[in-house]
C-alpha cells in the first residue's frame, strides 16, 4: 500500500487505488486487495465498522476482528489470494467466509463481518446479534448465513477445537504421553500430563521449517464453551459502553502518561476477550474503569504489626523508608491509625470482597486487622485497571484485584513482591549504573516496597498484598506506554463538527467520530511539520524506537541475562518535544527471567538472589517467552500496528528491523543476547496462542512459567518476507 495516500491517518480501504497488502509480494501470498463490491460495504470490507455511528456494531467488529486475528495465528490460516478469506470448519460442514479489508505481514489484519457458508445440514445455532436474514439459497450453492456476531464466531470456532479438527499453524503442538496433543500441568501447578483435566500444550523444540502440520487430536478443553462465549459478550458489552463514553467525551487527558493508559478502548488486538472483567457491575466499572477515566479514594486497612508482611528497598537521602511510612505519606492527612499498625491500601472492589473472606473476618474479630473504610484523594486506574496513578504522588500502586481480566486473576502473588525488590536490589550493585552508561535513556519502573499480611500460621493472606512502586511520570512528562500509543480511539469533533470519516456506509449516512491512534497523529504532524513522506516519517520513527527502546532490553539480556516481559503494555515510551521516540521504561514486577546459564554470576552480584523470588528460568524457556513478547507483541505489534494504520509499508519496516537485528547480533554493536540471530535464523517461532489458551481454561499467573499458556508456532514473517 502506499503509506502517504491518506494524510489525515485514517485506516487504509482495501478499495483505494494503489492499495496492496502488506503480504510478500515474492511469495505470492496476498496481492493487491480486490476493490470491494456494493454488497461488501455491509460487511464492512470497504468501511472500517469500528466507526459505524451505531455503537453496538462498532464493538461487535471489533470483538470480531480480534477473534479473527487469534484464530489465524494461532491455526496457521493462510491468506487469501483473492476474495475474502475463507476458514475451513469441517466439523460443521461449512466455511467461514471473512471479507478482507487488509492483511498484514505482522498479523494485525483487519476484517469485516464474517458469515456462514453451510455444506451440510443448517446449523441450530441463531446468527446472533446482528439482523437475522433467511438463509440464502442460490440453486445448489452453499447456504451463506447473515453476518455472524463475535459470540456465535466464538461458539463455532470452540466447536471445531472440541472435535479435534484444528492444526497448530506451520508445525504442532506437543504430544502427550497418551497421543492427546497436550503435556504440562494443571492451572494450580499440579502434574496432569495429558490424560485427564486440563491437558495442554508445553514448550517443544521447533518444528523443522518444511516440516507439515498435522491434525492434532484433542480433549475437550476444561473450559466449556459457554465460559468463552460468555465473556465475549461481557467484552463486546464493556467495549461498547467505552466507545460510547468517549465519543462523547474524545478530548484526551492533559496528562499525556494518563492518556495512554486510558486508550485502550478495544483492549489487546489479539486477544478474544480483551475487554472482558467478569464480576465488576456497571456501576463499579464506571468507577474503576481506565477507558472511563474512573477514579476513587482508595480503602485503607491497618495491619497489626504482629501480621504484617513487608519489605523496602526504597531510600531517600540514602536511607531506608519503610513500606508502611510510604503507605501513611500517601494515605495523605487525616488517617488515623489504631497503636502497632500501619496502613495497607486496598482497592474499594477488593475491600468488599475481602470483607466477605473467613479469613479476613476472624483477623478482624481478634483485632489484627481494623478497616479504615475510604479516605484520601482520588487514584485513577491504569491501563492494568489495578495499579493506580496519582500525577503528584511519588508512587503508583500496583493493588491486589480478584478480578478476572482477560485470563486471569490479578491479585498479587508474594513471589512477585519479592522478584521487584529484588530487581530493584541488583540494579543498585553496579548493574544498573554500567547499563544506564551504554543506554541512558532507559530504565526499569522500580518496585522497592511492598507490603502484606501474613495469617496466624505464616501463610500469606491471599488478596491484600500490595506492590509500591516509584512514579517517575508527572503530569507534564510525555510518557506512554506503547500499547496506548498504537491504540485507535475516536478523535475529538472538530470545530464543532465530527472530523472528516474514513468512508461512507452503505446507507449514505456518514460514520461517527474516526478513529486514531496518537501515535498516527504524531507521525502525521511530523510528517507535515517536515514535508516529508508520512511513510519515510514512519519508518524513521520504527528506527528510533529500536534503538532506544528495544536495544537497551536486548543489552540487559545480553550483559546480565535478565530478559524482560516487555510487551506493548509494559513498555513505556519517552517522547521528546516533537514526538520521536528519545527513550523508554519497563514496568512489571512479575516479567523477568534470569537465565539458568547467568545464575553464578547474579548470584556473584547479589548472592541469595531467586531463593525466594522463584525467577530463574531454563534458558529454552526463556527464549520462548522473549521472542513472544519483545519481538512478536511488542515489535512485530509495533510493525502490524503501523501497517494497518495506513501509515507504513510492511514490507520496509521488516527490512529496516532484519538491519538492526544483523547489527545486533554481529560485529562492534553486538549485544550478546541471543534473540537478534534468533529472530534472524528462524523461520517457525513459538508464539502465544490466547484463544487456546482462555479455551483451555487457564490461568495465566498460576503455576509454572513454562505451562501457564498456550504456545503455537508461528511463521516469522521476517523469513517470509
Amino acid at each position: 500500500m502506499n503509506p502517504n495516500t491518506a494524510p489525515d491517518g485514517r485506516y487504509p480501504l482495501a478499495s483505494e487505488a494503489g492499495s496492496t497488502s502488506s503480504a510478500c509480494p515474492e511469495d505470492g501470498v496476498v496481492p493487491r486487495q480486490h476493490t470491494a463490491a456494493p454488497t461488501e460495504h455491509l460487511d464492512g470490507a470497504a468501511v472500517d465498522l469500528l466507526e459505524h455511528p451505531d455503537v453496538p456494531t462498532a464493538a461487535e467488529a471489533a470483538a470480531l476482528e480480534s477473534l479473527l486475528r487469534c484464530w489465524v495465528r494461532e491455526t496457521g490460516v493462510d491468506a487469501a489470494e483473492h476474495g475474502p478469506l475463507r476458514i475451513s470448519l469441517p466439523a460443521q460442514e461449512a466455511t467461514l467466509v471473512v471479507p478482507v479489508r487488509y492483511w498484514s505481514a505482522a498479523g494485525l489484519h483487519r476484517f469485516g463481518l464474517p458469515r456462514l457458508e453451510h455444506h451440510g445440514p443448517a446449523p441450530a445455532h441463531p446468527g446472533g446479534a446482528f439482523p437475522r436474514r433467511a438463509v440464502v439459497r442460490q440453486g445448489r450453492a452453499p447456504r451463506l448465513t447473515a453476518p455472524l456476531d463475535a459470540a456465535t464466531v466464538a461458539e463455532v470456532l470452540s466447536a471445531e477445537v472440541r472435535a479435534g479438527t484444528v492444526t497448530d499453524g506451520p508445525g504442532r503442538l506437543g504430544t502427550a504421553a497418551d497421543g492427546t496433543g497436550y503435556a504440562g500441568t494443571t492451572a494450580d501447578g499440579a502434574d496432569q500430563g495429558g490424560s485427564a483435566g486440563a491437558a495442554r500444550a508445553t514448550s517443544v523444540p521447533p518444528a523443522a521449517a518444511d516440516e507439515p502440520a498435522p491434525t492434532v487430536p484433542r480433549q475437550a478443553p476444561p473450559a466449556p464453551d459457554d465460559d468463552l462465549v460468555a465473556r465475549v459478550r461481557d467484552s463486546v458489552r464493556r467495549t461498547a459502553v467505552f466507545l460510547s463514553f468517549r465519543r462523547r467525551h474524545a478530548e484526551d487527558s492533559p496528562a499525556p502518561f494518563l492518556a495512554a493508559e486510558q486508550a485502550l478502548l478495544l483492549g489487546h488486538p489479539l486477544h478474544p476477550t480483551p475487554k472482558s472483567r467478569q464480576g465488576l457491575s456497571e456501576a463499579e466499572a464506571r468507577l474503576y474503569s481506565p477507558e472511563l477515566r474512573g477514579a476513587f479514594p482508595l480503602h485503607w486497612l491497618a495491619v497489626h504489626k504482629d501480621v504484617l508482611a513487608t519489605d523496602s528497598a526504597w531510600t531517600e537521602r540514602g536511607r531506608t523508608v519503610s513500606a508502611g511510612q510510604l503507605t501513611e505519606r500517601l494515605a495523605g492527612p487525616g488517617l488515623t491509625l489504631p497503636p502497632g499498625t500501619v496502613a495497607l491500601p486496598l482497592h474499594p472492589w477488593q475491600a468488599r470482597d475481602l470483607a466477605q473472606r473467613p479469613e479476613v473476618r476472624a483477623l478482624v474479630d481478634a483485632g489484627l486487622l481494623t478497616p479504615l473504610g475510604p479516605h484520601g484523594e482520588p487514584w485513577s486506574p491504569t491501563s492494568s485497571v489495578r495499579t493506580v496513578y496519582r500525577a503528584e504522588a511519588p508512587a503508583m500502586l500496583k493493588l491486589s484485584l480478584g478480578l478476572r481480566i482477560t485470563n486471569s486473576r490479578r491479585e498479587n502473588l508474594r513471589k512477585e513482591l519479592h522478584r521487584g525488590v529484588e530487581v530493584h536490589r541488583l540494579l543498585r550493585t553496579g548493574l544498573g549504573a554500567e547499563w544506564h552508561a551504554a543506554h541512558p535513556g532507559f530504565d526499569i519502573v522500580r518496585d522497592p516496597a511492598w507490603i502484606a499480611v501474613d495469617g496466624p500460621d505464616g501463610d500469606p493472606l491471599r488478596g491484600v498484598d500490595v506492590m509500591i512502586r516509584h512514579n517517575p511520570f508527572p503530569a507534564a512528562t510525555d510518557a506512554a506506554c506503547l500499547a496506548g500509543l498504537v491504540s485507535p480511539r475516536p478523535l475529538p469533533p472538530v470545530g464543532g463538527h465530527p472530523a472528516q470519516p474514513s468512508g461512507l456506509l452503505a446507507h449514505g449516512s456518514q460514520a461517527q467520530q474516526p478513529m486514531r491512534s496518537r501515535l498516527s497523529e504524531l507521525i502525521t504532524r511530523l510528517a507535515q511539520g517536515t514535508g516529508r513522506p508520512r511513510g519515510t516519517v514512519a519508518t524513521e520513527w520504527f528506527l528510533r524506537y529500536l534503538e532506544r527502546v528495544v536495544r537497551p532490553i536486548l543489552w540487559l539480556d545480553g550483559h546480565a541475562g535478565v530478559a524482560l516481559e516487555a510487551h506493548q503494555q509494559n513498555t513505556v515510551v519517552l517522547l521528546d518535544a516533537e514526538g520521536w521516540p528519545s527513550g523508554g521504561r519497563y514496568r512489571d514486577n512479575q516479567g523477568y527471567y534470569f537465565r539458568d546459564s547467568h545464575r553464578e554470576a547474579l548470584e556473584r552480584r547479589l548472592p541469595g538472589i531467586g531463593t525466594e523470588s522463584d525467577t530463574f528460568v531454563p534458558d529454552d524457556v526463556t527464549d520462548e517467552r522473549f521472542t513472544y513478547y519483545l519481538a512478536i507483541n511488542n515489535v512485530l505489534g509495533l510493525v502490524g500496528a503501523l501497517g494497518s494504520q495506513g501509515l507504513a509499508d510492511e514490507h520496509l519496516l521488516l527490512a529496516a528491523l532484519r538491519g538492526f537485528l544483523t547489527g545486533a547480533a554481529h560485529g562492534p554493536e553486538a549485544l550478546g543476547s541471543g534473540l537478534p540471530a534468533l529472530l534472524l535464523d528462524t523461520p517457525v517461532l513459538r508464539c502465544k496462542a490466547n484463544l487456546l489458551t482462555r479455551l483451555h481454561g487457564l490461568d495465566e499467573l498460576v503455576g509454572p512459567v513454562d505451562t501457564q499458556s498456550v504456545y503455537v508456532r508461528f511463521r516469522n514473517p521476517l523469513h517470509s518476507c
